[in-house]
């Protein structure tokens, strides 16, 4: 049975980087992917997104950035991820969808279906796509109209005629309204009053704001989006949706009714769709036999390494959940692992031979 040095789960930015930075220090792996292709995330969002909208793609580690173009991100970033994996030989596997993740005395057993790995560490890079939030109204299931989510989003004009209550304080929320209130009737609630950046954001604000998510994380607290403490802010292509009042917030409803939702103060609102834009929850249910959370629901980190189980890297998880974070943690997380194997007396100088993974049995 090969024992590799480490297992990489997920080949978004975050899997990417960590995997680069393993093979440069002689790490034996391999990167699991639950996709059939590459892209990670960004091959999934919608049609709509171009490379212009985007709040920019961090170069990958020994790259040059993607370009901010008219094209589709889902079409630009996946192909820029798929040349990456190509140029460095990186060994992705896919799809492979991992069940679960188990302690094997020293070592961890990473389970896919009929298929295992075993590792001396893993560095887990799932990310949150899979794992839509919705919360839960009274009455929801009583609405006649159309409900979405984020990952469900088919483009504007799927809702032209349609009175669309885009639901989130988040920056999804607004690109949605930007492109939806020029074509059809919107209102906007959240759960709390949106703060809008009006200064600029510079590299000192944003290490300020990542070291903000990094303290919920240090303490085992569940991590908050890195724009929920940097605030909001309107590009060029959101000004028409401005100039129509798009972003005159309303605060939430108390109940969803069957042709709409109801106010604190009893009248009922008329909606056709309710797009929630309501974010994600990190995509760690394979984690849990590893008893990781802390008692404050969240997974307590130093830097990228679990201190519940420090055999364990999670990158792409609270303050490394955006793609220049991703990249760094990817890099921290190589040098944690390489560390941890030296102090075992077992880190490598020379890859070693890996194939597809052990099969059980």
């Amino acid at each position: 049975m090969s024992v590799l040095d480490s297992v990489v789960i997920g080949a978004g930015q975050a899997g990417l980087s960590a995997s680069y930075h393993l093979k440069r220090r002689g790490l034996a792996h391999v990167v699991l992917d639950a996709d059939e292709r590459p892209g990670g995330a960004w091959q999934h969002r919608w049609d709509s997104l171009t490379m212009a909208d985007v709040h920019g793609v961090a170069a990958l580690p020994d790259a040059a950035p993607p370009g901010l173009t008219a094209e589709r991100a889902n079409v630009a970033v996946a192909r820029y991820f798929a040349a990456y994996e190509q140029e460095h030989d990186l060994p992705v596997l896919r799809p492979v969808r991992v069940d679960r993740v188990t302690s094997r005395g020293d070592l961890l057993e990473v389970v896919a279906g009929d298929r295992h790995w075993v590792a001396r560490t893993i560095v887990n890079a799932t990310g949150t796509w899979t794992r839509p939030f919705v919360p839960h109204y009274p009455g929801v299931e009583t609405f006649r109209g159309e409900q979405l989510h984020t990952v469900d989003y088919p483009g504007a004009g799927h809702f032209v005629g349609r009175r669309v209550l885009v639901v989130g304080g988040g920056a999804s929320a607004v690109q949605f309204l930007g492109e939806l209130a020029p074509v059809t009737d919107t209102l906007w609630v959240t759960r709390r009053p949106p703060v809008w950046r009006t200064g600029g954001f510079d590299r000192e604000a944003g290490h300020a704001a990542v070291a903000l998510v990094e303290e919920r994380v240090r303490r085992g607290l569940p991590p908050a989006s890195v724009v929920s403490v940097t605030g909001l802010a309107l590009r060029e292509q959101e000004r028409a949706a401005e100039a129509l009042g798009a972003y005159e917030r309303r605060p939430m409803f108390v109940r969803i009714e069957p042709d709409g939702v109801r106010w604190a103060d009893g009248t009922v609102e008329r909606v056709d769709v309710i797009l929630w834009a309501t974010g994600f929850r990190p995509a760690v249910g394979h984690l849990a036999p590893l008893h990781l959370r802390s008692p404050h629901g969240g997974i307590q980190l130093d830097g990228t390494t679990s201190v519940a189980d420090r055999r364990v890297q999670l990158v792409g998880y609270g303050p490394s959940a955006s793609t220049i974070g991703a990249n760094r943690a990817g890099r921290a997380a190589a040098i944690a692992v390489r560390s941890h194997l030296d102090r075992l007396g077992q880190g490598r100088d020379v890859i070693r031979s890996v194939g597809p993974g052990p099969r059980s049995g």
